[in-house]
């Protein structure tokens, strides 16, 4: 099985979703959405954009 995305109400009382790898973890945790639906077309973009390449800032610039 691979992770998943937890859609859940907030201290605000707006909606986040985290990303929980196999052990439980937690990878991700988004920002505070006003509606659900907006939490969940997070989730959607977050996954389409997961093939996104990694920046490195820890090197210095050439």
């Amino acid at each position: 099985m691979s992770g998943k995305y937890e859609v859940y109400v907030d201290r605000s009382g707006g909606y986040q979703f985290r990303l929980k790898a196999n052990n439980g973890e937690v990878i991700a945790t988004s920002e505070s959405y006003m509606t659900k639906a907006a939490a969940i077309k997070g989730i959607e973009s977050l996954k389409s954009h997961v093939k996104s390449h990694v920046v490195d800032l820890t090197e210095p610039a050439s």
